[in-house]
């Protein structure tokens, strides 16, 4: 796979390239939005349950602002993934280039949307009081973990879209119910011991919950911690990377 992204780096780049000029396309503000976007949903999201249902967690802005930046990149990431294949079927249909090269550079279309979110979070950071320790650099090991995790369900959903064209409209539907079960609003702390284990099924939460633990409490994860986000990266990469080797051909027949 590294060898023949070598080998097509120049059609990679200009993937990327085109990506993410489209996004922004005849819009006034441009790349602004990638900024924008997130800060609105977190001003709607802080009014909503701080102020309407009187929310006192600490650093509350901070909680919401960490599980928005992770959920934001996830949908982002994914969806644009999905579609990587069909929107570029007179592309591979036409010319024989490796087909992961198209969901690569959405990828990195929303890698940068994030780091430009990402900075902004930082800045709120600081704004609310927060210390900048050495641990903040552990924040690699969750970003990592989430662009390989974003990689491979984008494989497998782009996948499963060529051949399954509901796959757009379920999907829609799933990100809202994994919204709900990400705790991004709310604090799992009232649950029982046995129930907070239940969140620790779900990838996205377990990312959030990272960024949480650094910023806010200053607490690196366990091991265990690690090894379970590593763990649900490779398994969905590695199945994603399955599915686009063992139905590489029949893409061909069914976009």
């Amino acid at each position: 796979m590294l060898q023949k992204l070598k080998q097509n780096q120049f059609l990679f780049g200009e993937l990327v390239k085109r990506d993410f000029a489209k996004k922004y396309k005849r819009t006034i503000l441009g790349m602004a939005w990638s900024i924008i976007s997130p800060l609105m949903n977190l001003l709607i999201m802080w009014l909503v349950f701080s102020v309407f249902f009187g929310s006192n967690m600490e650093h509350y802005v901070i909680y919401l602002f960490a599980g928005q930046l992770v959920y934001s990149y996830f949908v982002d990431a994914t969806s644009l993934g999905m579609s990587s294949l069909l929107s570029n079927a007179q592309i591979f249909t036409k010319v024989n280039v490796p087909k992961y090269l198209f969901l690569f550079s959405q990828n990195i279309s929303s890698l940068i949307n994030f780091g430009l979110t990402l900075l902004v979070f930082f800045a709120f950071v600081a704004l609310d009081g927060l210390p900048f320790t050495w641990k903040f650099f552990c924040l690699l090991y969750p970003t990592v973990c989430l662009i390989v995790f974003n990689v491979g369900l984008g494989l497998i959903l782009s996948a499963l879209l060529v051949f399954f064209r509901d796959m757009q409209h379920l999907w829609a539907i799933l990100t809202q119910l994994i919204m709900w079960m990400s705790a991004i609003f709310y604090s799992i702390d009232a649950y029982s011991a046995d129930v907070q284990r239940l969140f620790m099924a779900n990838p996205l939460y377990l990312y959030i919950d990272y960024f949480r633990r650094i910023v806010i409490h200053g607490a690196v994860p366990s091991v265990q911690f690690h090894l379970l986000a590593a763990l649900y990266a490779g398994l969905t990469f590695a199945l994603g990377a399955y599915m686009y080797k063992r139905y590489n051909h029949e893409f061909l027949y069914y976009v």
